[in-house]
């Protein structure tokens, strides 16, 4: 026992003559810290503001426990603000709120954190992170801003879901209201939208007078209507094989029907019928071919389908010949519908994601550094690529590398994801639905300084990839391209969901959900402007959907022009355009 306490006790007294060079220790850590906060502090002063973020941005980690750790995350915000890096500026902003929630200027990161959110053209983040600020302090400053970024919005898509959404905010309505009056003559759905915000809002009538009462182009006339048309739905059915491997493999043409057939009852109720006629296409063209020549089938005001590319441009040719209008469902081919004014994509094309992309990152990624672009060596991805360089070139950008790769190949996706060609470049695109790529884009990023690191613009897709985490597809950075969301807490969707279920008993699919919506849209498109529906469309504003966020087919498009953009705020999808 005394041979014990002896050894206890001469551990005690070594940790006791240790203990002033551990607190030398963390005195010098701390001082450092200081003195390296200075630097960048003066560095930011002087307008090096690349060197600022490169000091600023590792006392700005929680891990380091620096006492200023919300004041380095603030300035390199701002460092990055003035280099137009705003996704690296989100980044660090997002860090103060979740990390820092005391932080004494907290109300200033908000404020940047508007502009940051403003300037990546996510506008419904901006104006509710600006709520967020105390009136009385922010209220000159907060408006100042919201009414320099509001004059430059020139989406239409995005001016109408702020005005759902800010139905009493007379900035947003005034602005809306001279965004409509700059876009020249008016038709007579934005004429009554611009007569009720002026009225709303008690506007100076004079400013608009003359575009209230300015005749506007000519609406096309619609075609005698008829009280029930008729629809040809032409899909692989494949009745003839039962075996569960066909059907397995064919679900999405049940389910693309079942939507088709929702769609049908909801028409029929609010008095507007269609009567629905299924062919069964098989998997082959021989019996597409015996079913077009049927007498029957001329007599059709509207056809939808096939959904295999060699029938969909038998389809097409037959549409142009009868005149007879007809919706691909599923097709992103802009081959397919040009020059021919008698077939229509339901889908947004892969060229103009392509092409609304890399709009998108012209304006949230400015166009200042260069861009990579990757994608995979198939058919609607290359189509993606050559439009979205194109488009960002035509917006002043540049890339400087782009590559295509096959996802199944280890060698060909490690020779694309070069971590020293991202270093300087404002943002990566990745046009693959290939599950593969994801691990290899996010380990390439990871390669990359946090403070140089570009941001990711990839398809929707990827937020089902098992092989990603939340924190990945969540980082501040990443960002989506996705024709086919919707919001699931929508009033539109959970009415359709609880009459598929009632119907089919069991939850909808994506497919359902596309059937569903195609055919409310052009079932009332027949309604409006009758079977010969293009100028009618080519005319209309874009339309909010039932389900999906909306369709569009203004001048000579003849695919969906809606794209949403969007990115993860606490892990749910939020719409950044």
């Amino acid at each position: 026992m005394t041979h014990l306490y002896r050894a206890a006790a001469c551990r005690f007294w070594r940790q006791l003559l240790l203990l002033p060079l551990v607190l030398l220790s963390l005195s010098a850590t701390a001082q450092g810290q200081l003195a390296r906060y200075r630097t960048g502090k003066m560095q930011l002063d002087q307008g090096h503001y690349a060197t600022a973020m490169q000091e600023l941005e590792p006392l700005a980690q929680p891990i380091n426990k620096f006492a200023q750790a919300g004041d380095a995350a603030y300035l390199y915000a701002v460092a990055a603000t003035r280099l137009g890096q705003w996704a690296e500026a989100e980044q660090m902003l997002n860090l103060i709120r979740n990390q820092y929630p005391t932080y004494a200027n907290l109300n200033e990161a908000l404020y940047l954190q508007g502009q940051v959110s403003f300037e990546q053209g996510d506008y419904d983040t901006a104006l509710r992170t600006l709520g967020q600020l105390p009136a009385e302090q922010y209220g000159p400053l907060r408006e100042a801003m919201q009414a320099t970024y509001l004059a430059k919005l020139k989406d239409r898509t995005t001016w109408q879901r702020l005005q759902k959404r800010y139905p009493q905010s007379k900035l947003i309505g005034r602005y809306y209201a001279d965004y409509l009056l700059a876009g020249g003559s008016l038709n007579e759905a934005d004429r009554q939208q611009l007569e009720a915000l002026v009225g709303q809002f008690k506007l100076d009538r004079s400013r608009y007078a003359a575009a209230l009462t300015a005749t506007g182009p000519a609406v096309p006339k619609a075609l005698p209507r008829k009280g029930s048309y008729n629809i040809g739905v032409l899909l692989p059915f494949e009745l003839q094989d039962n075996t569960w491997q066909t059907q397995r493999n064919n679900q999405f043409v049940t389910d693309l029907y079942a939507g088709l057939r929702l769609a049908q009852d909801s028409l029929q109720r609010t008095g507007h019928p269609v009567q629905l006629y299924a062919y069964d296409t098989g998997a082959d063209t021989l019996t597409l071919k015996s079913i077009l020549a049927l007498p029957e089938l001329a007599g059709m005001d509207l056809l939808i389908g096939p959904v295999y590319k060699s029938g969909a441009k038998l389809l097409a040719r037959y549409a142009r010949e009868h005149q007879i209008i007809c919706i691909n469902p599923l097709s992103q081919d802009a081959d397919l519908v040009q020059d021919n004014a008698y077939h229509y994509l339901y889908s947004p094309s892969a060229a103009t994601q392509g092409r609304v992309a890399a709009q998108f990152a012209a304006s949230a990624f400015g166009t200042g550094r260069p861009a990579v672009l990757l994608h995979e060596d198939s058919k609607d991805e290359n189509d993606f690529a050559a439009a979205y360089q194109a488009a960002y070139e035509a917006a002043g950008g540049h890339l400087t590398a782009t590559h295509t790769f096959r996802p199944d190949d280890p060698g060909s996706l490690a020779a694309a994801f070069v971590p020293a060609e991202l270093a300087g470049a404002s943002h990566l695109v990745v046009a693959t639905d290939a599950r593969k790529a994801g691990p290899a884009a996010f380990t390439a990023l990871a390669a990359v300084p946090a403070a140089s690191r570009p941001a990711l613009l990839v398809p929707g897709t990827w937020l089902d990839n098992p092989g990603l985490g939340a924190g990945q597809l969540g980082s501040a950075g990443v960002y989506y391209y996705h024709p086919k969301y919707f919001d699931a807490q929508r009033p539109g969707y959970r009415r359709f969901r609880q009459l598929y279920l009632a119907k089919q008993k069991l939850p909808p699919s994506v497919f359902a959900s596309q059937g569903f919506e195609l055919l409310l849209f052009f079932g009332n498109a027949l309604l409006q402007y009758g079977p010969a529906f293009q100028s009618g469309l080519a005319s209309a504003p874009p339309q909010p959907g039932a389900i999906f966020e909306g369709l569009a087919y203004p001048g000579t498009a003849h695919d969906n022009q809606t794209v949403p953009l969007l990115k993860l705020s606490n892990l749910e999808p939020q719409l950044v355009r």
